[in-house]
């Protein structure tokens, strides 16, 4: 991504609406479909400027990986821990055989060889281990957003099974996310598009509405963890290697 982009994540990542509603959407997916033994070893991947390491590191030992060296560095001193550069398939050093869980969050559509990375990360995982990964949906959703933070995609369902099976992976769980506010964000691309006026979609809404959005957003954990849904602005899934 630009230097810009990492730079407004690291101003707005700890509180605005979306990154902490999918915190809790996360940890709440982590616990129910990938729960982890006290001493589970985890490796973060695409960690940007590690607003996630804390959530993480309540389920335990964390890794983190990232290729931006200024974003890294904020990582690590949010983490406490010296996060590795690197970038997948080809570029990263990782013991095979390490990790009990393995988290991609909004990363594997910036990578153009997808599949390839997630053959890498299989080989990194523990006996045992799982694959919890989120991804931009919807492709005809694509907009200014999706350029402005070097997406190579947008997956559907049937679009992220066919990497993780070609990865290696079998599919445990999955659904599509960010479904209560999609009708807004739908509307809201749309109305851009025809008018040719794409804005930023991350601006950091008044407090009163930022919870608002949050409580909204957050309160899709309760389903998505447990069952499908059948669209939203983004995807979740739960995946360990294949046999065989």
């Amino acid at each position: 991504m630009d230097r810009a982009i990492y730079d407004r994540m690291a101003e707005i990542d700890g509180e605005h609406w979306w990154f902490a509603a999918r915190r809790r959407i996360v940890a709440a997916l982590i616990a129910r479909q990938a729960p982890l033994k006290a001493g589970a070893r985890i490796l973060e991947v695409g960690a940007g400027t590690g607003s996630n390491l804390a959530m993480l590191q309540g389920f335990g030992r964390v890794d983190a990986i990232e290729p931006d060296e200024a974003a890294r560095a904020l990582a690590s001193r949010r983490g406490g821990f010296a996060v590795g550069g690197g970038m997948l398939p080809d570029g990263v050093a990782l013991e095979d055989g390490r990790y009990d869980l393995i988290v991609l969050l909004d990363v594997l559509e910036h990578i153009e060889r997808d599949r390839a990375s997630l053959q890498v990360l299989r080989t990194k995982l523990a006996p045992g281990g799982r694959i919890v990964l989120t991804v931009p949906a919807t492709p005809w959703l694509w907009g200014a957003h999706d350029v402005a933070h070097h997406h190579k995609r947008r997956y559907t369902a049937s679009t992220l099974r066919d990497a993780l099976f070609d990865g290696g992976f079998r599919v445990r769980h999955m659904s599509h996310f960010n479904s209560l506010l999609f009708p807004i964000v739908a509307a809201t691309r749309a109305a851009a598009r025809m008018t040719k006026r794409e804005g930023r979609d991350d601006a950091m809404p008044p407090a009163g509405l930022n919870a608002l959005l949050e409580h909204i957003f957050a309160a899709e954990r309760y389903w998505v963890t447990r069952a499908t849904l059948p669209f939203g602005v983004s995807l979740l899934a739960v995946a360990e290697p294949a046999a065989g």
